[in-house]
């Protein structure tokens, strides 16, 4: 048998230290090897043990204030040992009455030196310490593939299809774990699956196997309703990144009829980015997989449907209703629609890279593909949050990353937590100035060719992995000529329409609609929007207030001026709105 993963403590106090052993010990002995030290050095001998060893350490407890705990001590040493150990600081009751303590905190966490802190226990049990213990495990299990609900995905190679279903996986924000069929793993899957099994095989948590599944059978296998094109809907939401979520969850919440569709699965761009710190009420960080599943599980409690792996390629208008059509012919119609389905990061346009895409040229971010890096040289192409955020979460793997940046510095488009603990991460360097333009590699990426655009000069070095995180693309070329874009493709909504758009009512479009009646933009997709998860997940509640009302009003196709709105549906008296649709008054979440 594997041994159990290990739960490290380090505190010099010894009835301290004794108080988080026996709160350790009676919570997680059964699963988890327990280990308290008293002793910085001794703790870095073991941890150093049980790397050579191949053995997992899942989480990391070390006191403060120890200046050799955190940024160039102890936890960034396990940084280097441990990749997947979470690492926190043991902190006192009282750690922000102490100035001195709650600055060396802040500065620890601040700059990645620490992932958090946790409150030594005060009583038996705690369970303030015992949320932050398991919410700590439960991140180290999920990047570890570990949870339950893990898909395996077996293949005979890490490019093609194989390559596609992890793409596919990535976007619905799934734990899944690969290998290839030659692997003893692999051959342990197939084995159970049959001699007939087919690669690439799909392992599902129930033990079921899919072999070379197309989307729709890995859409039904999921979960997704068969009969969902025989419903008509009040709102139709195209995507399920952020601003889609948001919409699902505050439509549910509302009693709409919401049914969710998306060509890959939750999370949308957000999906990339390895850690959120900047999110309202995550003082840890989120990573957006997590919070997509969240935000999936409550929209799902309220009632929304969801259909995965189905690309909408037409949108029309039928009547009173909206005509909502997917790709292999099946179609659904709608009141109203919201149209959240984002943007996906530009290609570089380099034809040697493009092929070489999965096999070590990926778009997007690292969340699946680090652990791969590990021990080697990693290039993410980038200015922008997310690059920052990939950066930071392929220093826990690779030996050297380097952030190629095309502006002349990172405060153009990075926040300044990610600045700082950039700065302060010793294996990271930040070339400003620096585009990809060539590369390649035989079967798998091997260099790439670098311009300078101060001096125009090109260079060629060696790389294992590029991650490119360049602009957006936003999805609406299926849509048709009556919805107004920009010259890049972003729609157009509210006061932003042109007078030559063709608006066809006598009012005034609300702030989030379209020049097509009764379809609203959010989220990244939108011309005007803030590049953030934040803003996209706002705009998907305002769009679900102001789809509402047109609701409310019954009449789409003719519509009233928003001041002088009908009853709501419930009864309720009617939201005063400005021109723009927006409500002027306080009212409850």
């Amino acid at each position: 048998m594997m041994p159990l993963p290990v739960v490290l403590a380090v505190d010099e106090g010894r009835d301290a230290l004794g108080a988080v052993e026996a709160q350790l010990i009676q919570r997680y002995a059964h699963d988890y090897r327990v280990v308290c030290l008293g002793d910085p050095g001794v703790a870095l001998q073991k941890l150093t043990e049980l790397a050579h060893a191949g053995e997992d350490v899942a989480l990391v407890l070390a006191r403060m204030p120890w200046p050799d705990v955190a940024r160039g001590g102890l936890l960034e040493r396990v940084r280097e040992l441990h990749p997947h150990a979470k690492r926190a600081l043991l902190v006192p009751p009282d750690v922000w009455a102490d100035k001195s303590t709650a600055d060396a905190v802040r500065a620890s966490v601040g700059s990645g030196g620490a992932d958090y802190y946790v409150v030594r226990p005060a009583s038996s049990p705690d369970e303030v310490f015992h949320e932050a213990v398991s919410s700590f495990l439960l991140e180290w299990a999920t990047e570890r593939r570990t949870v339950p609900h893990t898909v395996h995905i077996v293949g005979e190679a890490w490019s093609g299809r194989a390559y596609e279903l992890r793409e596919v996986f990535g976007r619905c924000a799934v734990p899944h774990a690969f290998c290839l069929a030659d692997s003893d793993e692999g051959r342990e899957f197939l084995a159970k699956a049959g001699p007939h099994a087919k690669l690439p095989l799909m392992v599902l948590p129930d033990g079921r196997t899919l072999s070379d599944p197309s989307n729709a059978e890995i859409a039904e296998a999921a979960g997704a309703p068969r009969d969902f094109d025989e419903v008509s809907y009040d709102v139709v939401i195209v995507g399920a990144g952020p601003a889609g979520l948001s919409a699902a969850v505050y439509g549910g919440a509302e009693g709409l009829r919401v049914l969710v569709a998306d060509e890959g699965g939750i999370g949308g761009q957000a999906r990339s980015s390895s850690l959120i710190r900047n999110y309202l009420g995550f003082p840890k960080g989120v990573s957006g997989s997590r919070l997509a599943e969240q935000a999936y599980e409550q929209a799902s409690v309220f009632g929304a449907s969801f259909v995965f792996m189905h690309r909408v390629t037409a949108l029309a208008r039928s009547g009173q209703l909206l005509a909502v059509s997917l790709a292999g012919g099946r179609r659904v119609t709608a009141r109203t629609a919201i149209l959240a389905t984002g943007a996906t990061y530009r290609r570089l346009g380099v034809p040697a890279l493009e092929a070489l895409h999965g096999a070590g040229v990926h778009y997007g971010g690292p969340v699946s593909e680090a652990p791969a890096v590990s021990g080697k040289e990693a290039y993410v192409a980038g200015g922008g949050n997310s690059a920052g955020q990939a950066a930071l979460h392929l220093a826990r793997y690779a030996r050297r990353v380097v952030l190629l940046v095309r502006a002349q510095s990172l405060n153009a488009g990075m926040s300044d937590y990610l600045i700082r603990e950039i700065e302060a991460t010793p294996h990271i360097d930040v070339h400003t100035g620096t585009a990809v333009v060539g590369g390649g590699g035989e079967g798998r990426l091997q260099q790439l060719v670098l311009r300078d655009s101060r001096t125009g000069e090109h260079r060629t070095v060696a790389a294992d992995a590029l991650f490119v995180l360049i602009g957006a693309h936003p999805h609406t070329d299926w849509l048709p000529p009556q919805v107004t874009r920009d010259a890049d493709g972003f729609l157009l909504t509210g006061e932003e329409l042109p007078d030559g758009c063709n608006w066809p009512l006598q009012r005034r479009p609300y702030s989030l609609e379209t020049s097509m009646p009764g379809v609203l933009a959010a989220g990244d997709v939108r011309h005007s929007s803030v590049k953030r998860v934040a803003s996209a997940v706002g705009e998907g509640s305002i769009a679900i207030q102001l789809i509402q009302t047109l609701l409310a009003d019954k009449r789409l196709g003719a519509g009233r001026p928003p001041e002088t709105a009908a009853p709501m549906a419930d009864g309720s008296p009617p939201r005063r709105l400005t021109a723009q649709g927006e409500r002027t008054s306080s009212q409850a979440e």
